[in-house]
C-alpha cells in the first residue's frame, strides 16, 4: 500500500516541477519580448503573436495559465511597462509599489 502512496506522491511532485519549468519558459518569453520592445519597439506584438500561436498556447496551458485573450492582453501590458520579470518579482519592487500606492 505504501508503494502506491509513494509513487502517487512522486508523480504529483514531478508534475509540479514540470509546471514550474513551463512557467519559467513563459517568464523567459516575456523577458525576450521586453528586450525586443527596447530594441525594435515591437515587444507587445511579439508576445501576443507567441501567446496566440499553437506552441505558445501549449506552453501557457502546461504552465497552468489559461491562454485566453485576457491573458494575452495582460502579457502585452506587462511588456509595455518594460520591467524585467526578475525585477518585477523581486521583494524590493513589490515593497516599492506598495509604498507608492
Amino acid at each position: 500500500m505504501f508503494d502506491y502512496v509513494d509513487s502517487t506522491a512522486y508523480a504529483n511532485d514531478q508534475g509540479a516541477r514540470a509546471q514550474k519549468l513551463f512557467a519559467a519558459v513563459v517568464l523567459a518569453a516575456l523577458d525576450d519580448a521586453i528586450a525586443d520592445d527596447k530594441k525594435y519597439g515591437n515587444g507587445p506584438e511579439v508576445i501576443a503573436r507567441w501567446a496566440r500561436s499553437r506552441d505558445g498556447r501549449e506552453v501557457l496551458m502546461c504552465a497552468g495559465i489559461d491562454p485566453n485573450e485576457r491573458c494575452v492582453k495582460g502579457m502585452m501590458e506587462f511588456v509595455r511597462k518594460g520591467i524585467r520579470t526578475s525585477v518585477a518579482l523581486s521583494r524590493e519592487e513589490s515593497e516599492r509599489r506598495a509604498e507608492a500606492a
